[in-house]
């Protein structure tokens, strides 16, 4: 009998396990602590971290205490006999293994508080309905006061954004699809010519033509609609994915197209018939690109669509909301969580293609 031969492990290939798995953790973490937090009430994050909802130690009320309602809160206060400050009823001050602290300063009650295990376990969902639907919500405040907030209201943004993202994802790569084909398999005079200024293209930054291309736009009438948002990110798109394409078509056999030529079928139909379903991998792997390009987008936006409401896309109204609720964490969170779900969806839905079409063309053969 012959013994297998085992194949040598590869040396080091431990150390690059290792090394992913830090990369997976450290993206991992504050993925969660966006997503725990996002569901969490206004008044517990004002409180405490989004890691109170693992089993911890914490402080938890016993008893409760009621003061006399005339007591002057800018005097020091009596509490079971000791003196304290307002402020430090405000923050939690410990008295041996108690902790003393407002539960509702205007009705002036203090919590007697133990240390305790437990979780934080109050989820909500109001968070994505205020930051959606832009209705009023109301904050308990640590001293028992109530604020009233308003809502964002990124529902219609959010809906913009998907109005903006699928055509200006489906246009450039069904143009794209079609240019690639022809640079690869078809003879035209010109083509290398073409061909090279489609790769000069690509180290051209898009800040160059924003200003020019806006005077256009000006002129046309198409600035600030959807129409005109589409074409800008066509065109910056456009040398990446034929470039992106043609490494994918150009490896394909020839005798499919030899055999498709001499069987009568045109160059649409071997196109549509032929090259379509075998670029799947790599169709699917440049639309990740480009959506996830365009679903990020602020400066294109920015300059070609504008920041009103009625147009406003999501990347913009989070950066207005960082500007205008910087501490409403709890909007914050949710707002962002709602950013990063469709990109996410896309991505899951389109990754068992995704490595075979980036290294699709790659190797010959």
């Amino acid at each position: 009998m012959r013994k297998k031969v085992k194949a040598p492990r590869r040396k080091g290939h431990w150390l690059v396990n290792l090394i992913l798995g830090i990369i997976c953790v450290v993206w991992f973490i504050p993925t969660l602590g966006l997503l725990i937090s996002s569901v969490r009430p206004a008044a517990d994050i004002l409180q405490t971290g989004w890691w109170t909802v693992i089993p911890h130690r914490q402080w938890d009320t016993v008893s409760q205490i009621k003061l006399d309602r005339e007591t002057d809160l800018r005097k020091p206060i009596q509490v079971n006999g000791q003196t304290f400050q307002d402020d430090q009823l405000k923050a939690g001050v410990e008295v041996g293994d108690q902790r003393l602290i407002w539960e509702n300063r205007r009705a002036r009650t203090v919590n007697v508080q133990e240390k305790k295990w437990g979780a934080s376990t109050n989820f909500t969902l109001q968070n994505y309905e205020t930051v959606l639907g832009g209705k009023e919500y109301k904050i308990t405040q640590p001293d028992g006061t109530v604020q009233t907030e308003q809502g964002s209201g990124m529902g219609r943004s959010f809906w913009n954004t998907i109005a903006v993202v699928v055509p200006s994802t489906v246009i450039p790569i069904f143009i794209a699809s079609f240019a690639a084909y022809a640079f690869a398999w078809l003879k035209f005079k010109g083509r290398k010519a073409f061909f090279i200024v489609v790769i000069a293209l690509l180290v051209v930054p898009l800040q160059v033509a924003l200003i020019p291309i806006l005077r256009d736009y000006t002129a046309l009438g198409l600035n600030g609609t959807y129409f005109g948002i589409w074409m800008a990110h066509t065109a910056f798109g456009l040398p990446l994915i034929t470039y992106f394409m043609y490494n994918s078509i150009s490896q394909l056999p020839k005798d499919l197209f030899e055999s498709a030529f001499m069987d009568g079928a045109s160059n649409f139909t071997i196109f549509s018939k032929l090259i379509l379903p075998l670029s799947v991998p790599a169709l699917a792997s440049i639309c990740i690109f480009q959506f996830l390009w365009v679903w990020n987008d602020y400066l294109v936006s920015l300059i070609f669509l504008g920041s009103q409401p009625e147009v406003q896309v999501l990347s913009m109204s989070i950066a207005n909301l960082v500007g205008s609720r910087g501490n409403d964490w709890h909007l914050l969170t949710a707002a962002a969580f709602v950013s990063m779900l469709t990109p996410l969806a896309v991505f899951f839905a389109l990754q068992k293609y995704f490595v075979r079409g980036l290294l699709g063309g790659s190797v010959k053969g």
